[in-house]
């Protein structure tokens, strides 16, 4: 008992977890270890002694057989329950938050998730329209990507997806109407209208195709069904977008979230001087923020919003460039990539792959086939 006194005393010193995490985590190691062995040493204990008082032998065969169903029961209704205890003990007013982060965690759509859903989709739709091939093409920018193909890949080759995109956006995205093109029929997928203008036309998120085996019309009964299956598509999509954004913001938020987190850990025991002091960055902080300024090099939230733009020595270059912090910071970038530049004449070999890599992806800006190919890479390794 004094050794975890002890321990729960100095838990927290030094820990950027919060106060929730360090409490439920101790709690935790304490319920699956110590009183879980307490536990089956009481009952082994008692089963030993039952043993004895009634004139049996007291290391019975159920002695171990009690010691490993305690365990294996104890360790079970902890799993089962402690995600309860831990909302009423340590969650307090945050309850709600953080039940809502974890409800994100369990019924997140991942982007396998989404495929196995789209894949289940077509097939209804081949099913229902007896198609040889089905597809859904996801709007990326201002170009047409596939998402997934079902059936026959082959009868796809030959069509410009982009071709498909202007048919529609021609006849003006009027709602629920399909169009023809080629061998297809396309249905537009829009995003749900929402509190905003009645009158004014969702975004379009993307296209579901179905190859078509006749030219006859779609009756009623297989419009209507199709148009069912194309509105669950389109929510699919829609929903992957939502969490996508949800995503980039906790990108941006995750390195000011760990320094809140280590100003408040190091201000428990000195609350002025460490408020006080510049913020000191974490090793992997750093290179994350340097690989997102390179990846936006030329222009781009993560080089303008970098929390790099912070250190003093971009604030010294900025009186180079006008005061211009985008400048400075693209300026050191490229002074950095420099300084790992062999000495000589550029070339092709080992000694000069760190240079070649951050010279042709990132300030060149060419795509990563490209400068796999000629450093003679596979697209993984890059």
């Amino acid at each position: 008992v004094l050794v975890i006194t002890m321990a729960y005393a100095v838990a927290f010193f030094g820990v950027s977890w919060p106060d929730r995490i360090v409490k439920s985590r101790l709690f935790k190691w304490l319920l699956r270890g110590p009183v879980t062995a307490s536990l089956a040493l009481g009952l082994m204990t008692i089963v030993r002694r039952a043993g004895e008082l009634f004139g049996g032998d007291p290391y019975s065969g159920f002695v171990p057989l009690i010691m490993v169903v305690t365990v294996l029961m104890f360790e079970h209704a902890i799993t089962l329950l402690f995600p309860l205890w831990e909302r009423i003990l340590f969650f307090g007013r945050d309850r709600d938050e953080i039940q809502l982060l974890q409800n994100i965690e369990e019924r997140l759509l991942t982007q396998g998730d989404l495929q196995q859903f789209l894949e289940n989709v077509l097939a209804a739709v081949r099913d229902h329209l007896q198609s040889p091939c089905a597809f859904v093409a996801a709007l990326d920018g201002d170009e047409l990507s596939l998402n997934v193909v079902a059936g026959n890949r082959s009868l796809l080759e030959k069509e410009n997806l982009n071709d498909a995109l202007r048919i529609i956006t021609h006849n003006g995205e009027s709602g629920r109407q399909e169009y023809i093109w080629g061998d297809f029929w396309i249905l537009p997928l829009h995003q749900r209208k929402l509190n905003g203008d009645r009158d004014e036309l969702p975004l379009l998120l993307g296209l579901l195709g179905i190859a078509r085996k006749s030219e006859n019309a779609l009756d009623r009964d297989q419009r209507d069904s199709l148009w069912l299956l194309a509105d669950r598509v389109a929510l699919a999509l829609e929903d992957r977008q939502l969490q996508q954004r949800v995503f980039r913001s906790l990108e941006d938020l995750q390195p000011q979230m760990d320094m809140l987190q280590r100003i408040r850990a190091a201000g428990r025991y000195d609350t002025t001087a460490n408020l006080l002091i510049e913020p000191v960055f974490e090793e992997s902080d750093m290179a994350d923020w340097v690989k997102d300024a390179l990846t936006h090099y030329w222009g781009g939230p993560k080089l303008t919003n970098s929390p790099l733009m912070k250190l003093r020595i971009v604030k010294a270059f900025m009186d180079n460039y006008e005061g211009n912090a985008s400048n400075a910071l693209r300026a050191l970038l490229r002074q950095a990539v420099d300084q790992v530049k062999p000495e000589g004449d550029r070339k092709f070999t080992s000694e000069w792959i760190l240079y070649n890599i951050l010279e042709m992806k990132f300030i060149e800006g060419r795509k990563v086939r490209e400068v796999a190919g000629r450093l003679a890479m596979s697209e993984a390794d890059l």
